[in-house]
């Protein structure tokens, strides 16, 4: 019987396999605005906060498919459409207030 050689530092396919899923990035989810585009839904710029909303669902579905650029950049559009309808928001309340405390009723 032969005794067998020692660990002569070759690598089994287990190893390589193993030191394959070592190396590979781990990818962190794209920021989707999700919370954002919800808080959004109760300023009364409603078509817009809606857009917002399906921009970051959309997001996350992409990640979901494994899209990441795309995923990132419905992301960024729904920031965008979500400090839109934050801006059209504050400025109907603000002319709904202006409107409502100026006119003198006679």
């Amino acid at each position: 019987m032969s005794v067998p050689a020692a660990n002569s530092g070759a690598k089994s396919p287990l190893d390589a396999e193993q030191g394959a899923e070592r190396e590979a990035p781990e990818v962190h989810p794209p920021r989707n605005y999700l919370f954002l585009t919800i808080f959004t839904c109760f300023c009364p710029a409603y078509p817009v906060n809606i857009v917002a909303l399906v921009f970051s669902v959309m997001s996350v579905n992409s990640y979901n498919q494994g899209d990441i650029e795309g995923s990132e950049r419905l992301g960024r559009n729904a920031l965008y459409v979500a400090i839109a309808s934050i801006i059209i928001g504050l400025l109907v309340i603000a002319i709904y207030c202006t409107v409502h405390f100026t006119t003198h009723v006679i």
